[in-house]
């Protein structure tokens, strides 16, 4: 898929939205929108693997009469190969282009309202017979509750049945005419279109956006940060996985993935993350995302990962309760976190669960960097004690949606070969500013990670420190301490300013001499 191409479809779809959602909050409207994309990938799969079963016998599954003995039998035996296969199922009636019809043909027709409520009706029904096609299967657990955010029955979609009606049925229309090209296993056209689409409500979300998105140039970084040593994955694993495209980002990057893992406490992120995952072709059994708060109830303490990547909420607050002093995760420190700022407290957590041969990157605000007490201490406890931290990469101002504060990414191992020191990069400088967000652009990337995997010192971008000298500054990683980006001003000719001062006095006295002279004429005083 062409640029060109990749943009009009992006142009495409946010008409769809910009058009539809009326007076609906950006965020609000996302779940409708990518919710019914989704719907629309399932059924266009199904039909595809379905056609693949029949075509021995010249059959298309579309075409299937569900209402006749022998259609029926047809369809329950596609019905088996597909869960097993796929994970879910829906039958001829119940595919996207379907329902979509019917909704067209009632917009065509009925323009009185009458049964205006039939395509809704069916639309919930449908919705919920996916889910429960995967009861009793090893995909259950990543289906359940899936479309818990498509409430057709909300009053954001119209004060009357008829106009939600109308305008759900408007949507399914206009992304019926868009092809997602399934068919080309080289592209990933929907994955693209959902990823682009997130990204826009996150941009129209503002504050909130950082709860779910990470913007896709420090996903990028992140991902080319954590396999530029290991391209072949295991497992890769985010904490805080909010719609999952950084772990997809991570999977993109490397050569190959085994199994992904995530936890998210939002639990409309938590279905994004989910659909996120099936819509980028990650097979049901090849992702666990899971339903919690991962510091409070950490759902995969028990595994190890070779990559782990992470934007946490900054600054969070979480309980930092005295109980988590017997914690594994934290009691080896002998301090925890604030409870007003759970950044370092993410930090523990994911150095816990990565693996001996692993590598961790992690974006956080730069008070991490410099703040003392128990922040301090822990700090402290990682460089000098285990001895993980491998960079620190300074990031520039305005990034993130919703925020303008600078960051940092944190590149931690706990098996360095570095170990007697630790690389500082600062990147804050090297951005293009577009309208009023900075974004990284690949050459900036580029330029990050060429440094890290080489580790050189680069005037005004980065510094190799040695752990001792760590430790005469106090463990304080304040990046300014170790890259000086200070720019001289040129030197001032001292000599030079005074003979132009003289000069300027001087003609200062001849022009005041002509005044005078004037005002004499005039038989006025002088103004001086």
């Amino acid at each position: 898929m062409s640029e060109e191409q990749r943009r009009q479809l992006q142009q495409q779809l946010w008409k769809i939205a910009d058009d539809l959602r009326g007076k609906m909050n950006a965020d609000e409207f996302r779940d409708y929108m990518l919710g019914f994309i989704f719907y629309k990938y399932l059924s266009e799969k199904i039909e595809r693997f379905a056609d693949g079963v029949l075509e021995g016998d010249g059959l298309k599954f579309a075409e299937l009469k569900e209402d006749t003995a022998e259609g029926a039998e047809i369809v329950e035996a596609v019905r088996e190969a597909t869960v097993k296969a796929l994970g879910y199922f829906l039958k001829p009636s119940e595919l996207f282009k379907a329902i979509a019809l019917k909704g067209s043909n009632q917009l065509d027709t009925n323009n009185e309202g009458e049964g205006h409520n039939f395509i809704l009706a069916d639309l919930t029904k449908i919705l919920k017979n996916i889910e429960q096609s995967t009861l009793g299967t090893d995909s259950a657990d990543d289906f359940s509750n899936l479309f818990e955010d498509l409430d057709l029955t909300s009053s954001k979609l119209g004060a009357t049945e008829k106009a939600k009606n109308e305008l759900v049925t408007k949507i399914l229309v206009h992304l019926n005419k868009i092809d997602f090209r399934l068919d080309d296993t080289n592209a990933d056209v929907l994955g693209d279109a959902y990823e682009y689409l997130i990204g826009e409500f996150a941009s129209g979300a503002g504050k909130k956006a950082g709860e779910f998105y990470t913007p896709q140039p420090v996903s990028t970084l992140l991902a080319k940060l954590v396999t530029s040593e290991k391209p072949n994955l295991k497992t890769v694993y985010d904490p805080t996985c909010g719609s999952g495209s950084l772990l997809l980002r991570v999977k993109r990057e490397a050569a190959h993935v085994d199994k992904i893992y995530g936890q998210e406490m939002n639990r409309t992120t938590y279905n994004l993350a989910r659909m996120n995952m099936i819509l980028h072709d990650v097979h049901y059994a090849d992702f666990d995302i899971k339903l919690e708060d991962t510091l409070e109830h950490p759902q995969h303490r028990d595994l190890r990962f070779e990559a782990i990547v992470a934007n946490p909420p900054f600054s969070a607050k979480w309980s930092a309760s005295q109980l988590f002093m017997s914690d594994d995760r934290f009691s080896v420190y002998g301090k925890l976190a604030p409870s007003s700022k759970a950044d370092l407290a993410f930090v523990q957590h994911m150095i816990y669960q990565l693996s001996d041969d692993g590598c961790m990157a992690v974006v956080l605000p730069h008070g991490v960097l410099f703040r003392g007490a128990a922040e301090g201490h822990i700090r402290q406890y990682v460089i000098e004690q285990m001895n993980y931290l491998d960079a620190v990469i300074g990031l520039p101002a305005n990034i993130f949606y919703g925020t303008s504060i600078p960051t940092c990414v944190l590149v931690l191992k706990k098996c360095r070969r570095s170990p007697d020191d630790i690389l500082f990069i600062d990147a804050s400088q090297h951005f293009d500013k577009v309208k009023t967000q900075n974004i990284l652009r690949p050459e900036h990337i580029q330029k990050i990670v060429a440094t890290y995997k080489a580790r050189t010192n680069e005037d005004k971008y980065s510094y190799v420190a040695s752990i001792e000298e760590i430790k005469k500054n106090d463990y304080n990683l304040n990046i300014p301490r170790y890259v000086d980006t200070f720019e001289a001003e040129d030197a001032i000719d001292l000599d030079a300013i005074s003979a132009k001062l003289q000069a300027i006095e001087e003609q200062s006295q001849v022009t005041d001499a002509k005044i005078t002279l004037f005002c004499d004429e005039l038989g006025i005083k002088p103004p001086f």
